[in-house]
């Protein structure tokens, strides 16, 4: 079984965001899910060497080390396929890019677009407020820049 720490700063990162955080009650079962899946996700019949995880309870993360086999079209449109399921099994919305995530101290808080430019307008937050950035590519973008001041994100532009 692949783990976080033997993955290298190559490997490939999608991020997968809810609009709230996931019932807790469900998320055991959840990451249950996200290793059966990874442990059995292949591309051209060859196994993948990925792996998967819920983080601050509202993100779901999947990652692919290419450097022995690249995630291919029809395997990336396999985890799409996966986390679609997991949408509508649990009544989640893990597609829409327009709600932005962010921190209020150590609480996770998000909002759409709108309300986030609002809370921007009225100095509610601001561009050191902290915001997870979730087009990050590969593990090492992940744990350096996934979570950033507003002010150094294309959130800014949002604003």
């Amino acid at each position: 079984m692949t783990t976080y720490n033997t993955l290298p700063d190559t490997t490939r990162v999608w991020i997968y965001q809810a609009q709230t955080t996931l019932p807790q009650n469900k998320i055991a079962e959840i990451r249950q899910h996200i290793s059966n899946f990874t442990t059995s996700w292949v591309s051209h019949n060859n196994q993948l060497r990925a792996f998967g995880d819920i983080y601050h309870n509202q993100f779901i993360v999947l990652m692919v080390d290419e450097s022995l086999a690249g995630a291919s079209g029809c395997s990336i449109d396999k985890s799409v396929h996966f986390i679609k399921q997991i949408e509508q099994h649990y009544q989640l919305d893990l597609f829409d890019r327009m709600t932005f995530t962010y921190k209020d101290g150590e609480t996770v808080k998000s909002a759409p677009r709108m309300e986030f430019a609002k809370l921007y307008a009225e100095g509610k937050i601001n561009d050191a407020t902290l915001v997870f950035d979730n087009l990050v590519k590969n593990k090492a973008e992940f744990e350096k820049q996934w979570v950033k001041p507003l002010g150094e994100s294309w959130h800014k532009r949002m604003v």
